[in-house]
């Protein structure tokens, strides 16, 4: 355990945009969101923002932590020019964009909520989605993205072109690994391939009974991308309500820690 956090509190050097992905829903995506970036918030003592970048009623920002506003990525879009030109004169990044995001319950990280208006999503073109990342990126440290489950929507190509590092969802069941492999090769043949390569797949167990499939899938995945940490099941997530990282099982946190060490490996060298 120590050796994790070792890593995990270790320079990554410059800023980086970490991809949280699988096409098919329930897989565990925003969990894992949340959960890395508390981790990471927690061990590094912050710098670490979770982005719910979902194009239809993401639920990150409910839960993540506690709302101060209702503010969420629709009113950031719509203010993007100013808040550019105000960082730009020299108003402090995080100053200004205080008055945008949430923090978590526990303050470990901070979040940039979804919006329930489906209209947001035809906001989220290439230029703007690139003008948010350099954005974020310029305020902290690591930026986890909860992307969406269109993999040819224009957002979701311009996050994986802007990402560093992919973190693929899944659950030990055959329909969930099968999405993850077919977006794998689909990103390979839109010359990602080392992206997928590089990156680190997260097995999440939605029941106490284990799977038959989960050794077969961590010997798969870890011929697809270069780590996979296996989640064990924790009652405490099964609501679907506020995550409270405090509220998770030892065995949970120890398994996060492990994931999360395994997303930062080799950065700042």
């Amino acid at each position: 355990m120590q050796q994790a956090i070792e890593v995990i509190r270790g320079d990554v050097g410059r800023p980086k945009a970490v991809a949280f992905v699988n096409p098919k829903g329930g897989v565990h995506k925003t969990t894992a969101t949340v959960l890395a970036a508390a981790t990471l918030g927690s061990v590094r003592g912050g710098g670490v923002l979770a982005w719910d970048d979902n194009e239809l009623r993401g639920t990150l920002g409910l839960r993540a932590g506690t709302a101060r506003h209702a503010r969420t990525i629709k009113h950031l879009i719509h203010d993007l020019t100013d808040v550019e030109t105000a960082i730009n004169q020299g108003h402090g990044i995080a100053e200004v964009l205080e008055n945008y995001l949430r923090h978590s319950n526990d303050g470990s990280f901070d979040v940039l909520a979804g919006d329930e208006d489906p209209r947001v999503a035809r906001a989220l073109d290439p230029d703007t989605v690139r003008r948010l990342m350099t954005l974020l990126t310029r305020a902290y440290d690591i930026v986890c993205v909860d992307t969406g489950n269109n993999v040819e929507s224009p957002n979701w190509k311009t996050v994986i072109e802007q990402t560093d590092r992919m973190v693929i969802t899944t659950l030990p069941r055959e329909d969930s690994a099968f999405t993850a492999d077919w977006m794998l090769d689909l990103l390979e043949e839109d010359g990602y391939a080392d992206l997928v390569a590089d990156g680190v797949t997260i097995l999440s167990c939605p029941s106490p009974i284990p799977s038959p499939l989960l050794d077969e899938l961590v010997d798969h995945f870890s011929h697809r991308t270069r780590a996979v940490a296996v989640i064990p099941y924790d009652p405490a997530l099964e609501s679907g309500s506020t995550i409270s990282f405090s509220g998770i099982a030892e065995q949970t946190r120890r398994a996060w820690l492990d994931a999360s060490a395994a997303l930062v490996q080799g950065w700042g060298r």
